[in-house]
């Protein structure tokens, strides 16, 4: 393709609007233009890199067994108020009604619509197992629509659901799937990490994010640099100390803490390390009559290192807890502590409470904590002696850079990542709630097992991005970059050697498959390179008069900081060997 044949346009500055890396070169290279809040036009250059995704998307797909079909983006309520989420999905389901007034949604996902297809096309166990998928758009209604295509409201996604006899057959489908998803990351050119993830209210041990790796990423993937142990943060666990808990090597004492109510602060005062200290989290859970109101609250104590935070996720699927839980109001906490916040403890309590203490504090001796009085703290705590063992103890923290792994293969540590895809075992959450069975080997019906798949499309080139940029622009993997290779000939439109050469190059390139540009539009040299740069072409070669009287041309790679002088007989080949590296 000629640049003169396609769209180009590029600018020099972002809008001010453009908050992370990835939504400004888009912008600045002319592949995103804004038309709403998290909606935007997909210009020539973006949507080439968004083909190619789906391309080998639509190949290891193809390849695992899963078969394409396509369900609408305008899905009728009815089916979502079968399984309950039309009611229980919050502003994010854009709920929209016709001429008529029924409902329906704009979709953020195809659950409801898949299972429908299932338990109408899937009658026997002979046409098990299947796995349907689709790419298609997605709107979810953020309330605060940022970083472009990273948290917009509309965005392609690539969903697949499985549907097998029993649960042994779904984890065969998951697996499938998880091995197609590598191999698509693989062939994306991405780093990335398959993390095991939380799965949520809906149970079970089945769930993958597939995370690219960029320092400006919204999650933290846990991994052990030793083994091949990999988690989110949110799911990664926090082992026991080795060690046996220590005697008590201190007594108990009160120590004036004036107007020092946090764990550091204490630690400061007292000239002590910060892991030598204990905070206390109030929680309180409710229980709700048939109306709703609240007929009884039960409050909860949870300690946990000073330099230590909370894990929600963890602390959620605690006895107790996993019916939903809230932090303590100021008054609960005064009932129980007889103190305002900043000074709690689990010593000397006005009400009796469940005390849940992490592993980490389980193993504590001799540390500071509140005392329940303003200005005041307790040191030398110890267990058994100066109050009694917690009532429960359970893996309630994140874990640190440096914690040992929990498969004891070394040391775990942290980066950053951006979660592009999520692979999932949902068992028979939907089948269940929609009826969708099958008939058996005895002619009785079943409930299916399934599982989802999603890739974020449009969410890929974002996360490339961020993992992969300079002060020039974006540097894309070959296998999504707009363009592989552009050819920059100095003085097209005034050398007719150049032209030929140019022509006869460009002709060889596609002939060999390399997609290939060829910028015809006369452009300077600075402002050529600049635009190429900026949008990130892997391969860039240069013709000039000066270099074809010495039968040579430039070629330069988007990661490399010069040009090499190569003949123009061998640049083609050269070419494409860089491209298939």
């Amino acid at each position: 393709m000629k640049a003169s044949q396609f769209f180009i346009s590029t600018l020099k500055e972002a809008p001010a609007d453009a908050e992370v890396v990835s939504h400004q070169l888009m912008m600045r290279a002319g592949m995103i233009k804004r038309l709403g809040a998290g909606i935007y036009n997909y210009m020539p250059m973006g949507l080439r890199v968004i083909r190619k995704v789906e391309a080998i998307i639509r190949e290891e797909m193809n390849r695992a067994g899963a078969v394409e079909l396509l369900m609408p983006v305008v899905q009728p309520a009815e089916l979502w108020q079968e399984t309950g989420r039309f009611d229980k999905m919050g502003p994010e389901l854009l709920r929209v009604k016709d001429r008529h007034e029924r409902d329906f949604i704009i979709q953020p996902t195809s659950e409801e619509v898949v299972t429908d297809i299932a338990r109408q096309e899937l009658r026997s166990y002979r046409q098990l197992p299947k796995n349907f998928y689709h790419i298609q758009t997605k709107f979810r209604d953020e309330r605060r629509p940022r970083f472009g295509i990273m948290r917009g409201r509309e965005f392609t996604m690539k969903d697949a659901y499985s549907f097998d006899r029993d649960a042994a057959g779904a984890a065969v489908s998951y697996q499938g799937m998880f091995d197609a998803y590598k191999r698509i990351f693989d062939r994306f050119g991405l780093q990335y990490r398959a993390v095991a993830a939380d799965t949520g209210a809906i149970g079970g041990d089945l769930s993958h994010e597939f995370q690219v790796i960029a320092d400006t990423g919204e999650d933290a993937i846990v991994y052990c640099p030793t083994s091949d142990y990999a988690a989110n943060i949110e799911l990664a666990e926090a082992v026991a100390p080795a060690a046996p808990r220590a005697a008590p090597g201190q007594a108990l004492a009160k120590t004036p803490t004036p107007g020092k109510s946090t764990c550091a602060d204490v630690a400061t005062l007292l000239g002590l390390p910060l892991q030598q200290t204990v905070k206390s989290l109030v929680l309180a859970t409710d229980e709700l009559d048939e109306r709703g109101d609240i007929v009884k609250s039960t409050v909860w104590l949870l300690l946990v290192r000073g330099d230590h935070d909370m894990n929600e996720i963890k602390v959620g699927k605690l006895p107790g807890l996993k019916a939903g839980w809230r932090f303590a109001t100021v008054a609960e906490i005064e009932d129980h502590f007889g103190c305002k916040p900043g000074y709690l403890g689990p010593i000397g309590l006005k009400k009796p409470l469940q005390v849940i203490a992490d592993r980490t504090v389980a193993g504590m001796h001799d540390f500071v904590c509140g005392a329940n009085e303003a200005d005041f703290h307790f040191t030398g705590v110890n267990w058994g002696r100066d109050l009694p063992e917690p009532t429960l103890v359970a893996d309630i923290r994140n874990v640190l850079a440096g914690d040992p792994s929990p498969d004891g293969q070394g040391v775990l540590a942290i980066q950053r990542g951006i979660e592009v895809g999520h692979v999932f075992y949902l068992g028979t959450k939907y089948s269940q709630a929609m009826n969708a069975t099958y008939l058996d080997a005895n002619g009785k019906p079943q409930l299916m097992e399934m599982g989802c798949y999603g890739i974020g499309v449009t969410r890929i080139l974002g996360a490339a991005i961020e993992q992969s940029h300079d002060a020039r622009g974006i540097i894309w993997p070959a296998s999504i970059a707009p363009f592989a290779a552009v050819l920059c000939p100095i003085g097209y439109d005034r050398s007719p050697e150049v032209k030929a050469a140019a022509d006869a190059l460009h002709a060889e390139l596609l002939a060999a498959g390399v997609d290939v540009l060829l910028d015809d539009r006369g452009e300077r040299p600075g402002a050529m390179f600049a635009d190429w740069e900026l949008i990130g072409v892997p391969q860039r070669v240069v013709l000039s008069d000066r270099g074809l009287k010495a039968g040579t041309v430039e070629l330069q790679g988007r990661r490399e900081d010069a040009a090499s002088m190569v003949p123009l007989a061998e640049v083609a080949a050269l070419v494409k060997g860089r491209l298939s590296a």
